[in-house]
């Protein structure tokens, strides 16, 4: 019973009636029940008894006494139902207690004796059992040896083949321990100290084999190069090989092995390829693939050992990983790659080497490295070359090394394409280089050109006899069927430099065609880059050369004439160059999409060019000499000959147009040429020359002139008419010449003949003598000449006579000053 029982309360004592005696031996019925039945503390019970009504513990007391009292009388009337028969069990007892001692006498008496019959047989049998279990455990030790030798036998291999470094059979032999022999003796205790062992052996073999891997990575990345560049050479010679079978493929039947990038032989008939002996010795080791200087099995180990201890995937990460590493590392270019060709090629044998060996490892291993992972290590490869060699080939300024740049890319991808990887890119790449290889032969023919004009003597060749004429014209394209009738010596119209021009010319074509070798591209496709890097030579370098010699300041005007010519023959000498292309690419140039020399632009750009620094330079030295002229403003009278500058100016022109009648005219298209150059040449002199003059009178700073100053300058403008009336290049027509003077003449004319009356009543009629005197022309030079009048009149003191005398000759002039500004204002207004 629950020691937290709750009791019901005792009822009041001095209301007790009938019913409550019945309930209170009820409440002390159970009390006592609990008192004699529960084991546990009483401590709750009583509490319950004193706690619940005043003096109830003395009701309970006496009740506690008259149950004692029931209970005693209940032992005491038991005790009296049992005396008789426990009195007669004691009486029968005492009877067997003498028989009890007869038979413990003689229990003992046998006892004795037994034992002393059987202490000898206990003996014997003890020994016999010490044998037997000797036996037992000898059979059992036995036995479990028997169980523990194969454990031991497998555990001793298992150290052999870690000895040897066999650890792919090592876990092997650590799996068969595990799974079929320790489980059979597992309770021993060397067992499980082998047991506990194998992990530890395991990761031994993990680090070992990881080791391995990694001194196998090392190993590729030093010697990457040696596997790419065999890689290369190999396809360089297959590529050399196809291209020799395809040269005789018309001729005949062949037989020779082909080496193929894998390694692999085939085998054509009857193949009889000239190759060198060379190549014929180092036959035997080109069969070797790339692939195959190189040792794999640390990797095939390390996959099969990462498999088997079920770490597969760890291994697959690790291996990417560092391949990824070393793809970066490989892909750094060194700093001065651009400065050498070996340096590019030792950029190409490391990646190639690189991939050939991830190729190796895609084809030979399940899934250690995919196609996905190997195209994503490809493309992220050929991105930075890429870059690298837009670079790097920038740098490049030798034709020669962008060329063998070009080489080696084409090789390297043939190499890669072989072995599967998509190199579009890189052919891609070839037209950007192609173009930088073009601008580094434009800058090196810009030194040519430069070197071939700087060498030139600017003369007519001279030919001695007929080998040296068939010398010339077999260098360039020259044809005059009146220069072939010439008996020798003769000279050709041209200079030296046009046949060395013309022979460049087609040197730089056959310089950009080698580029265009191995592209893969058609006829058509390198006729049109030869065509367009021709033009470039044309049209930027060789016209700028051009440009720059004729604007050089010693080049004289005998020089810029036979630039004219030598730029003349260049221009005919384009449809040769030409049909030059036409015959390297077998492009017909009647091809819709077949681009057309720009030559005749260049040259005739350059002519233009030089005709003008020729009337530049021509006027540049008429100005020279009119710098010389020291005009005495203030004469009286004027010396009654021209001025000596302007006869030597005079002669020097004289001297000069020589030049261009001295010009060879058998040939009509440099007559022609000649003449017109002439004709402008000496128009624009006269012009310049009389525009100079007509300046030179009429310049601010010259405040006054004298009529005898006046009289000085119409005798050199007329020894400057007589010029231009002498014909000094033949060709115009009348007086055409002469009329370069006419504005200066009708000036001079006006104020000799002091004609101002026709001249204002004519003024702006077409049939005017003075049609072209300008009126404010007319009124500076008219006020000039009036204040040197008057400036002349003090110096001489008399004035007054002057006045006196030539009044009406003042008031006209100041009448027509009048008259001229209101001309003048009214041409403004």
């Amino acid at each position: 019973m629950d020691s937290k029982r709750v009791h019901a309360p005792l009822p009041d004592l001095p209301t007790q009636g009938k019913n409550d005696n019945e309930d209170e031996e009820k409440v002390f019925g159970n009390i006592f029940a609990e008192l004699e039945s529960v084991d546990l503390p009483l401590g709750t019970t009583m509490r319950s008894i004193y706690d619940d009504q005043p003096n109830a513990h003395v009701r309970f007391m006496e009740k506690l006494d008259a149950r004692i009292r029931n209970h005693d009388r209940e032992i005491e009337k038991m005790c009296n139902f049992h005396h008789q028969g426990f009195v007669d069990a004691i009486t029968e007892l005492l009877k067997v207690r003498n028989d009890a001692e007869k038979l413990m006498g003689q229990v003992t008496d046998t006892n004795r004796r037994l034992q002393e019959a059987g202490r000898e047989v206990t003996a014997q049998s003890g020994e016999v059992i010490r044998c037997r279990i000797q036996q037992r455990n000898m059979a059992t030790t036995v036995e479990k040896l028997q169980l523990c030798i194969p454990v031991l036998e497998m555990y001793s291999k298992l150290k052999e083949q870690l000895d040897s470094k066999r650890h792919y059979a090592a876990l092997k032999t650590m799996e068969q321990l595990e799974k079929i022999y320790i489980p059979r003796v597992r309770q021993y205790r060397f067992c499980q100290i082998m047991a506990e062992n194998l992990p530890r052996l395991r990761e031994e073999i993990k680090e070992i084999s990881m080791s391995d891997l990694k001194d196998f990575l090392e190993s590729i990345r030093k010697h990457s190069d040696k596997v790419g560049e065999t890689a290369m050479r190999q396809a360089q010679q297959h590529r050399t090989f196809n291209s020799a079978v395809a040269k005789q493929a018309s001729v005949g039947h062949y037989t020779k092995p082909l080496y193929s990038l894998n390694g692999q032989t085939h085998t054509h008939n009857s193949l009889q390829i000239d190759d060198d002996a060379e190549d014929e010795d180092d036959a035997d080791e080109e069969i070797l693939a790339a692939q195959d200087l190189v040792d794999f099995s640390p990797v095939y180990r390390c996959l099969h050992i990462y498999a088997v201890l079920g770490d597969r995937e760890t291994f697959e990460s690790y291996y990417r990983k560092q391949r990824k590493k070393q793809a970066r590392l490989v892909l750094q270019p060194q700093a001065n790659m651009h400065e050498t060709v070996e340096g590019y090629r030792r950029y190409f044998n490391q990646i190639v080497g690189f991939f050939v060996v991830e190729d190796h490892i895609l084809h030979a291993t399940q899934g250690l490295v995919t196609k996905a992972f190997t195209d994503e290590l490809w493309n992220m490869a050929l991105s930075k070359i890429i870059a690298v060699l837009r670079t790097h080939s920038s740098y490049c300024e030798d034709p020669d090394l962008v060329l063998e740049l070009k080489n080696l890319i084409v090789i390297f991808a043939d190499t890669l394409q072989g072995f599967g990887f998509s190199v579009n890119r890189l052919f891609d790449l070839l037209f950007e280089v192609r173009d930088q290889y073009n601008e580094t032969l434009l800058k090196k023919w810009t030194l040519v050109f430069r070197e071939i004009f700087e060498l030139d003597n600017y003369s007519p060749i001279p030919v001695e006899t007929e080998d040296e004429y068939k010398l010339v014209v077999g260098r360039f394209p020259f044809h005059d069927a009146e220069i072939e009738k010439q008996d020798f010596p003769k000279k050709l119209p041209m200079s030296q430099s046009v046949p060395q021009i013309y022979m460049q010319v087609k040197e730089f074509i056959y310089a950009s065609l080698k580029f265009s070798e191995s592209l893969h591209r058609s006829s058509t496709e390198i006729d049109d880059m030869l065509r367009k890097s021709t033009n470039l030579l044309l049209t930027r370098t060789l016209s700028s050369c051009l440009q720059n010699l004729i604007k050089k300041p010693h080049i004289g005007l005998t020089e810029l004439v036979q630039i004219i010519i030598n730029t003349t023959h260049l221009e005919q000498a384009c449809r040769y160059l030409e049909e030059f292309i036409t015959n390297i690419t077998n492009v017909s140039p009647e091809t819709v999409h077949t681009t057309r020399l720009y030559g005749l632009s260049t040259f005739k750009d350059a002519r233009h060019a030089a005709e003008g620094e020729i009337y530049t330079k021509l006027n540049q030295k008429i100005d020279e000499f009119i710098q010389l002229a020291d005009y005495e403003w203030s004469m009286a009278e004027s010396d009654g000959r021209a001025s000596g500058y302007l006869m030597d100016l005079i002669n020097f022109l004289r001297s000069t147009f020589q030049v261009f009648t001295h010009l060879p005219n058998n040939n009509n298209d440099h007559a022609s040429m000649s003449g017109k150059v002439a004709q402008t040449a000496c128009m624009s002199a006269c012009k310049h020359l009389s525009t100079s003059l007509m300046q030179m009178l009429l310049d601010t700073e010259l405040k006054q002139i004298s009529m005898g100053a006046v009289q000085q300058f119409n005798l050199d403008v007329i020894q400057c008419e007589l010029f231009a009336s002498s014909e000094p290049v033949p060709g115009f027509q009348g007086d055409t010449l002469q009329l370069a003077f006419i504005d200066l003449r009708q000036l001079l004319d006006l104020f000799m003949v002091w004609d101002w009356s026709t001249y204002l009543a004519d003024y702006g009629q077409p049939t005017s003598k003075y049609l072209r005197v300008n009126p404010a022309t007319a009124l500076t030079l008219l006020e000039k000449v009036y204040r040197g009048m008057k400036d002349t009149s003090k110096k001489n003191n008399i004035f007054s006579q002057f006045r006196k005398n030539d009044r009406d000759k003042q008031k006209l002039i100041e009448t027509v000053v009048k008259q001229l500004r209101s001309l003048v204002n009214g041409m403004s207004s």
